[in-house]
């Protein structure tokens, strides 16, 4: 995959779990990365240094708050100063803690602020994110855009109301916009993950009882981890699957069936 050389990823949120795994991979293809962060600027940095070093790419990283969405214009602003095109852009970062209690609940105990938060950095995030690098991939010829989602908007998790159907929303978002940047040469796809075996997840209250129905539904005996998405990500991005377009890749060994 000599296609990934002297092209350029960006990726919200990837410092930990699927962000990580996902840049790591490209930038073992010889990509070059521009990857934000919340608050973990000491890691963010450490992986830069790592990537340069081991992979002998360009590596930066970006303070991004990803409930303040409108702020991706200033960091595609600080992006254009390092690289000379944006060619592959993945929307991953999430939300948990405190911005989401109101939102992780059963559904008589949900609340509009919680709901909102992770709408907002689910949805909009993606939307605001995604029309910043369309307009410099649009410069550049064409590119692709990939989604993380995850399965939780299509079997029932416990609590999970408020992600599930943000996500719901973000893949039928992810399809308008596959079909109206299509024009432009410009791919829109989902990978869908499920369940993860995250630091996200591990912070649910409900973590080892949603991790022992995972292991026991899939049919591959494990849950998944951050890595077995990062393939699936870089097919995404890649010439062999251009003739996919507004689609959904689901990536949960088999458990959806279940």
């Amino acid at each position: 995959m000599s296609e990934f050389k002297g092209k350029t990823l960006v990726l919200s949120g990837g410092t930990r779990g699927i962000g990580k795994a996902i840049i790591t991979k490209f930038a073992q293809f010889g990509a070059n990365i521009a990857f934000t962060y919340n608050n973990n600027e000491e890691e963010a940095k450490a992986i830069v240094s790592d990537f340069e070093t081991n992979y002998r790419i360009k590596a930066r990283c970006y303070k991004l708050d990803i409930l303040e969405p409108e702020t991706y214009k200033g960091v595609f602003e600080e992006i254009d100063k390092e690289f000379s095109c944006v060619d592959y852009f993945i929307s991953n970062a999430i939300i948990s803690g405190r911005p989401v209690v109101g939102g992780f609940a059963p559904f008589m105990r949900l609340k509009p602020k919680g709901l909102n938060n992770i709408y907002t950095a689910t949805v909009l995030a993606f939307v605001i994110g995604s029309q910043e690098a369309a307009k410099r991939m649009e410069k550049n010829g064409g590119g692709a855009i990939v989604a993380i989602s995850s399965t939780g908007n299509q079997t029932y998790i416990e609590n999970y109301a408020g992600h599930g159907t943000s996500k719901a929303a973000l893949e039928i978002m992810v399809k308008y916009a596959a079909y109206e940047l299509g024009a432009k040469n410009i791919r829109v796809n989902v990978i869908s993950g499920g369940p993860i075996d995250t630091d996200a997840l591990r912070k649910f209250p409900n973590y080892e009882e949603i991790k022992a129905s995972a292991i026991a539904r899939t049919p591959l005996g494990r849950m998944g981890q951050a890595g077995d998405l990062a393939g699936g990500a870089l097919f995404l991005c890649s010439k062999d699957s251009y003739w996919i377009n507004g689609q959904t890749l689901i990536a949960d060994g088999g458990s959806s069936f279940s």
